[in-house]
């Protein structure tokens, strides 16, 4: 059965107000995330060993395996899109009190985890992703990954929410200001209560 490209959660204009333009969205997830999916379906086609498996499933065979860059590629990039989807809420940047009290435990304070974020999301050079896990040792951590990669393949945690830093996340509505927009994301479009709800 083919990947398919998931709806958005909300209007293509529900998070104008709050910095990420209709016409990102259009862009980002009718054209590119789009553009994965089509390809990660072509690779699967041709490749009878990976017919049947879960997008998990292909993101873990491919990971490190030189034979499997482009179905890593696209997998990879599949899954993360459709978390970073999750991730934004047009009500977003409120954080919710569990989420807030195990922010306040493992960081410090929220402004402490918003720095390291933001530091985070500044510092991936290049395209790639700045994420919250749920930790192996049940700690929240701060993360970031390049180009595909994501925690489900290094296993640095369960992703609980992901920042999209690949320069046509922001490009139209931010130009080159990626502090500017891992600001707002933190301030106004992350959605927390995803986040909280994926604690468990």
């Amino acid at each position: 059965m083919a990947f398919e490209l998931p709806p958005l959660p909300w209007s293509h204009n529900a998070l104008a107000e709050r910095g990420m333009s209709q016409e990102t969205l259009e862009f980002h997830h009718d054209k590119h995330h789009q553009a994965y999916v089509t390809a990660l379906n072509g690779l699967v086609e041709k490749n009878d060993a990976l017919h049947g498996k879960s997008l998990e499933e292909l993101i873990t065979l491919s990971y490190n395996n030189p034979d499997l860059v482009p179905v890593f590629n696209n997998a990879g990039q599949h899954w993360n899109h459709s978390l970073a989807w999750l991730s934004l809420s047009p009500t977003g940047g409120g954080i919710p009190g569990r989420l807030e009290a195990k922010i306040n435990a493992d960081f410090g304070s929220v402004a402490a985890f918003k720095d390291a974020f933001k530091a985070a999301a500044i510092g991936q050079f290049g395209s790639g992703w700045a994420w919250l896990v749920l930790a192996p040792d049940g700690k929240l951590k701060i993360t970031k990954s390049a180009n595909a990669s994501t925690p489900l393949a290094t296993g640095e945690g369960k992703a609980l929410i992901v920042l999209d830093v690949w320069e046509h996340g922001y490009y139209l509505d931010f130009r080159n200001r990626r502090p500017d927009y891992a600001q707002n994301w933190l301030d106004k479009l992350a959605n927390y209560e995803f986040a909280e709800a994926q604690l468990g």
